[in-house]
């Protein structure tokens, strides 16, 4: 185990897709060897709404110490009511549904780092604080109601292709565009140095700041499409839509590489830890698990992961 950790040292992201692989030869055991290609299909659908909103929780924990996003179920609750209400299922009205989803979860991302830079409150509070509001906000837009989405819309969140989901390659993409941004623009390297030593990268000149503010803002924006393409996918939108990914995206971040004492991302641990995440409550139902032993079996499996190749512990 020694040796193959060395060697795996300098990407920690195997771990994650080392766990997903584990977890569907486990399940495909467990299931006698029945729906195998059924079951990675479920995984990259269920997946992709994962890695679209732990990417922008990766940018915030790559930020430093102390930095999370707690406010994220409470902002796909709000820009998956934003979306229907727009769209109103009209199919013509898509785009701009899109587009006033994400506008809603860019303003809660501006308003966190209002809350973190101008009122110096901790990040991990005024995120959390502000998912109360943001949560207000959500009952007095959707007033309690259902509103289906346009059917072209439920249509194309659903579509696949050869058994590839369109939500994955849109994930997929939305990946890769975060990866270019990380290794190759002044924001990217910025977020990186940031997280490293924000001192340092004040002394270097970078603009710290603005920094974080895109960081809060991308991490909203990625928020609001994921909760506008959730409610598409679930037939409309609900207040507690985005509650599993409260934890979730904090322990796929983790689980893939991602350094909790910030300044290293890890673009694909994303992926891998979002499949591994899905496929280890799909092994432990498949093997008939009651619900509060796989619960716990659940932690400890994320425990055991973290603790073997997870994220880094804290700098001093």
């Amino acid at each position: 185990m020694a040796i193959l950790k060395a060697r795996l040292g300098g990407a920690p992201w195997l771990w994650s897709f080392l766990g997903a692989a584990a977890a569907w030869g486990a399940t495909l055991i467990a299931a006698h060897g029945q729906g195998g290609g059924q079951i990675l299909t479920a995984a990259f659908t269920f997946s992709a709404f994962t890695v679209l909103v732990s990417l922008g929780q990766m940018l915030v924990i790559t930020t430093g110490p102390g930095n999370v996003d707690l406010s994220i179920p409470s902002v796909i609750a709000l820009s998956g009511a934003v979306a229907m209400l727009t769209m109103n299922e009209r199919p013509e009205m898509m785009l701009p549904g899109l587009v006033a989803a994400i506008a809603a979860g860019a303003a809660v991302g501006i308003a966190n780092y209002g809350l973190i830079r101008l009122l110096r409150i901790p990040p991990i509070i005024a995120t959390l604080s502000s998912s109360l509001v943001v949560t207000s906000i959500a009952i007095t837009v959707g007033r309690g109601l259902t509103v289906k989405p346009p059917q072209l819309f439920a249509d194309l969140v659903s579509f696949r292709f050869a058994g590839i989901p369109l939500l994955a390659v849109v994930a997929l993409a939305a990946a890769v565009v975060v990866a270019l941004t990380l290794e190759r623009t002044v924001y990217g390297r910025s977020v990186s140095a940031i997280g490293q030593s924000r001192r340092v990268a004040q002394l270097a000149g970078l603009s710290v700041e603005r920094t974080r503010l895109l960081t809060y803002l991308i991490s909203g924006a990625l928020a609001g499409l994921t909760g506008a393409l959730i409610a598409g996918f679930s037939g409309g939108n609900a207040l507690d839509q985005g509650q599993e990914y409260l934890l979730l995206t904090i322990a796929v971040v983790v689980i893939g590489g991602t350094a909790v004492s910030g300044g290293r991302a890890s673009v694909p641990g994303v992926w891998g830890a979002a499949l591994f995440m899905f496929l280890i409550v799909t092994m432990l139902n498949a093997a008939g698990t009651a619900p509060g032993l796989r619960t716990l079996l659940t932690g400890l499996i994320i425990i055991a992961v973290i603790a073997i190749g997870g994220g880094e512990k804290l700098r001093p």
